[in-house]
């Protein structure tokens, strides 16, 4: 089979089929060939003609079914996949073809997996649901910060600063992605005295409080520091999916610890950043989500990361939207965010999120107990429709705030 035999624009997609869409860009050969080239590169054919080719072989061959502009659509059957296997999933459709010398980019925009290979993985154990149970804030977003800074707190800082976080009001309080085991504030200290913090937090404030502790690490030791987080009565873990990779991280949700685990994106923009070559960020919430995360990161639209709205929506959609039997996940935005952006965040995501601020807190005048607080004025601000401006004349803390933090 040639490239071009890849192509037919008369398929009809199966509901059997992993469809994919990728941005083509070829280089030195028409568009209609680099799009066969996709197809065929990463299902059964190759650059050349086989004399090993049998005639059986070709059901299995991809299909180009759609050339818009340089957007291509490619359905594969899916009995080209192993179930419950990501890595062969992705080697597939994301592995050799973005190397190939006919391509001068190629960035996947989306995936979409049939129900029974979707369902052949676990998903999440909590989804947002789940969570709000947990948690027992049934309506209005989580309120989360990251202890800062990321690197360098002693065990006993790292817990005060969690402890005035939770007792401003926060809800959630997380490490950060590059904070492990490191000699200044080893993992099962830091778990121990975090999580004695969290109760005393929860004792005086009426409220559910949750850490989560990052057991980032290699997969027998990230299993061992989860089944601590169990044994110290710890709800939650804080994964960094990317760099721990996808088989670590199902190795951990097959094990059905029973803790909700917030996927770090770090390393993400590797993939993502560039327009026109890559992975998007959509697929890789995607597949987090198949493969069982219950929160993750997507961008915020607002504060410092570049991501636009267009695809905050993305990937808000790929969290949330129906696929098969499996529970949405919780979207979390994080990244330079301040009380000030509540507003727009709200906006954005509704109510079902994470607004998660690290220095947006800490950096509060007054300090961290002070930050949490303004935060959580300026969610309810919004959920009861008034402005901030108009809120923080009676919520000093508020207002201190917005005059920290400009537009």
């Amino acid at each position: 089979m040639k490239y071009l035999d890849f192509v037919n624009l008369t398929y009809k997609p199966k509901e059997t089929d992993l469809t994919c869409t990728f941005i083509v860009e070829p280089e030195g050969i028409s568009l209609k060939e680099a799009a066969g080239a996709v197809a065929a590169e990463s299902s059964v054919g190759t650059w050349t003609e086989l004399t090993t080719e049998k005639p059986y072989v070709k059901r299995l061959a991809a299909h180009v079914y759609s050339i818009e502009g340089s957007v291509v659509k490619i359905a594969y059957p899916t009995e080209l996949f192993e179930p419950s296997n990501m890595p062969n999933i992705l080697s597939s459709v994301a592995g050799n073809v973005f190397g190939l010398k006919a391509l001068r980019n190629l960035r996947l925009l989306d995936i979409e997996f049939p129900k029974n290979l979707a369902e052949s993985f676990k998903g999440p154990a909590f989804g947002i649901a789940g969570i709000r149970r947990l948690l027992k804030v049934p309506k209005r977003p989580l309120v989360g910060t990251i202890i800062k800074p990321k690197l360098g707190l002693e065990t006993k800082d790292h817990a005060k600063v969690a402890y005035d976080a939770w007792l401003g009001g926060c809800d959630i309080v997380k490490d950060d992605e590059n904070l492990s085991s490191q000699s200044f504030n080893p993992f099962e200290e830091r778990l121990v005295a975090t999580l004695e913090s969290r109760d005393k937090a929860q004792d005086e404030t009426n409220e559910r409080k949750v850490y989560m502790v990052n057991i980032t690490a290699e997969t027998n030791l990230m299993l061992k520091r989860a089944q601590s987080v169990v044994d110290q009565g710890g709800e939650y873990v804080m994964v960094d999916i990317l760099t721990c990779g996808w088989s670590a991280l199902q190795t951990l949700r097959d094990q059905d610890f029973k803790l909700v685990i917030h996927a770090h994106r770090a390393g993400h923009a590797a993939f993502t950043k560039s327009q026109v070559h890559g992975i998007a960020m959509k697929p890789i919430a995607t597949v987090a989500r198949i493969i069982g995360v219950d929160q993750l990161h997507v961008g915020t639209v607002v504060g410092k990361m570049s991501e636009t709205k267009a695809e905050v929506l993305e990937n808000i959609d790929a969290c949330k939207s129906k696929m098969g039997g499996l529970k949405p996940v919780l979207p979390v935005a994080s990244g330079g965010l301040h009380p000030r952006l509540v507003p727009a965040l709200m906006e954005t995501f509704g109510n079902d999120f994470v607004i998660q601020a690290g220095g947006g807190i800490h950096g509060h005048p007054d300090g961290t107990v002070a930050g949490a607080k303004a935060m959580r004025q300026a969610v309810d601000a919004t959920l009861y429709g008034k402005t901030l401006e108009e809120y923080a004349k009676s919520h000093l803390e508020l207002k201190l705030a917005l005059s920290t933090w400009k537009a």
